[in-house]
């Protein structure tokens, strides 16, 4: 992963990571693996491995991502996440999401380039029924550069509801299907793809699992009729510690000030483990990277 970023010159590499699939459980990711103890006893458990380099943290503002070359990544994160479903949303904003992947791919609106383009390529699962309005949008982003055009895609991702989401199917305490997600401001509830409960990082006392349950305690008189610990039950024990480990790392690279040196037990722990975020946090990389301490290299598509 390292030497990767480094022949790629990519300076925000914290942003980043590496994404485990299991043939057995395709849709339970264990994202971002960096143990060679652990990466080395999966070689021995199965012959069937699928990494994926994937943007690990979403920022709320695309605008504070520094480099070119970053943009450039996100912006085919979106586009996978686009293509393949995960990124669900109405019909304008879809078409207006692949009219800016057009715009960076092939630059100005031409009839005859545009029909064949999308029939060639399919950017959106329902991509037939919206071509009139891709290229309608497509007509008016004339002039724009594909880093320009790779910025407004990502404007255009950050308001919908599924940016960045990476869904964790469980069940409630009243036994309903729901999925879990974490973003920079907490974890989050959806069913299907609605959002139906938010409990910030400043509403949380404590994250932690057992077993398969995952639990989350809040700070008391967050509501009258709210219940002090809520439980979820997920797939396995595996797939509840990864998502108790994502949680970690997003509360460590959004919320705090500089790398975590030492484990506390205060917000995100979990007796019996000693896992903790480790990297620079967004605090730092703004820092790093705003100081005009490392010059930017020369990036072209």
């Amino acid at each position: 992963y390292n030497k990767v970023c480094g022949h790629l010159k990519l300076l925000e590499k914290e942003y980043f990571g590496l994404e485990f699939r299991h043939h057995t459980s395709p849709s339970a990711p264990l994202p971002c693996i960096y143990n060679l103890t652990l990466f080395f006893s999966l070689l021995s458990d199965t012959n069937d491995l699928f990494f994926r380099f994937i943007v690990k943290f979403f920022p709320p503002d695309p605008g504070q991502l520094k480099r070119g070359l970053t943009r450039y990544l996100f912006a085919l994160q979106i586009k996978q996440d686009l293509s393949n479903g995960s990124l669900t949303c109405n019909d304008n904003s879809a078409a207006l999401l692949v009219s800016h992947i057009l715009q960076s791919e092939i630059g100005d609106y031409d009839e005859e380039l545009d029909c064949q383009h999308l029939e060639m390529k399919h950017y959106v699962p329902n991509q037939e029924y919206l071509d009139h309005k891709i290229i309608k949008f497509h007509k008016k982003h004339r002039g724009l550069s594909p880093a320009n055009s790779d910025i407004q895609l990502l404007e255009v991702a950050r308001k919908l509801d599924m940016y960045g989401i990476r869904p964790y199917p469980a069940y409630d305490g009243e036994g309903m299907r729901i999925n879990l997600a974490v973003t920079h401001s907490g974890v989050l509830v959806f069913q299907g793809n609605t959002k139906i409960n938010t409990f910030s990082w400043a509403k949380i006392r404590k994250l932690s699992f057992k077993r398969k349950h995952f639990l989350i305690k809040l700070h008391d008189k967050v509501g009258p009729s709210c219940k002090d610990t809520l439980e979820f039950a997920m797939a396995s024990r595996d797939v509840c510690k990864s998502f108790w480990k994502m949680c970690v790392e997003y509360h460590a690279f959004f919320r705090l000030a500089e790398e975590p040196k030492a484990i506390h037990k205060t917000l995100l722990s979990c007796k019996g483990s000693s896992f903790r975020y480790s990297g620079r946090t967004q605090k730092q990389l703004l820092e790093c990277l705003g100081s005009g301490e490392k010059k930017p290299s020369h990036f072209e598509k």
